[in-house]
């Protein structure tokens, strides 16, 4: 079923556990996420960016097959449907197309224009019964164009967001979108933990979650992360297996270039790539 983030979230937070956003980009990747859910009894968080939501023609599709799978694959678990870094135009039109949560990022404006625009994204969220993400503190790397050097986010300017009433607050702790580099530093915790101490029982959110060492991730629930953000490591788990595939000649043999086919590898390797981040945040069985 298609709810907002802000139970589930709140139940992670108080069971010290996170909820997985996994980035969708087509129907396999959507279908790999809602069935491993389903398998794994885990409440899930399908996130689209805007550049996603683009290819797959517009947010209002996005929304029609995410509700139509549901249905149809009898998900019964919870799932949100969430708009991931989303400008301010972007996050009308996701609440117009009918997603369930939604994230805007202004982190690159100052920060009063960002309490200015997130306090009207508030009001909004709040008479639609939406979730809404913000975000404090720059994310490092690139995400749809956006380049960020991964500053860290100041405590204070996050307690003026997360006091507007947002769902959850993403911050920057030195993560980063995309691969990490070998010489990455690690999540500065004495940021989070200043972070957590400001904004109280607010559910924080960990962008980059791919690559991020598990005892760092566990530590990172333990003070107060509810929602891990996975995307580059079910593209390269499809990438790897699909090229297997296609090197062992799979597609040459009757009629393995039969899309369903040829794609079936890496659906299989995404939902493999799921179930290990639902068992390592913690989330299963907790639907």
């Amino acid at each position: 079923m298609l709810v907002s983030a802000k139970e589930m979230l709140a139940k992670a937070r108080d069971g010290k556990y996170a909820v997985g956003q996994f980035n969708i980009n087509n129907l396999e990747w959507t279908k790999s996420v809602l069935l491993t859910a389903e398998e794994l009894k885990s409440p899930v968080i399908l996130g689209v960016s805007e550049g996603a939501g683009k290819y797959m023609t517009g947010f209002k599709t996005v929304a029609a097959m995410v509700k139509a799978m549901i249905e149809e694959l009898g998900i019964t678990v919870p799932v949100a449907l969430h708009l991931d870094h989303g400008s301010y135009e972007g996050c009308y039109k996701c609440i117009e197309a009918g997603f369930s949560s939604i994230m805007f990022d202004g982190s690159h404006y100052p920060i009063d224009e960002n309490v200015a625009k997130t306090q009207e994204l508030v009001k909004i969220c709040e008479e639609k019964g939406l979730s809404l993400e913000a975000e404090v503190g720059s994310i490092g790397g690139e995400e749809d164009g956006v380049v960020g050097l991964g500053e860290c986010a100041d405590p204070a300017e996050c307690k003026m967001v997360a006091d507007l009433g947002v769902t959850m607050l993403a911050a920057g702790i030195g993560n980063i979108h995309g691969k990490y580099p070998e010489n990455w530093p690690g999540l500065r915790f004495d940021v989070l933990e200043a972070i957590k101490k400001e904004v109280g029982d607010m559910p924080l959110v960990l962008h980059g979650g791919t690559g991020i060492p598990e005892d760092m991730i566990k530590k990172a629930i333990s003070l107060g992360v509810a929602k891990i953000n996975v995307n580059t490591e079910c593209q390269l788990s499809f990438a790897e297996a699909t090229r297997k595939y296609i090197e062992a000649g799979k597609d040459l043999e009757g009629k393995g270039f039969d899309p369903r086919k040829l794609l079936a590898p890496g659906a299989e390797a995404i939902k493999q790539t799921v179930k290990e981040k639902m068992e390592l945040f913690g989330s299963v069985g907790k639907a």
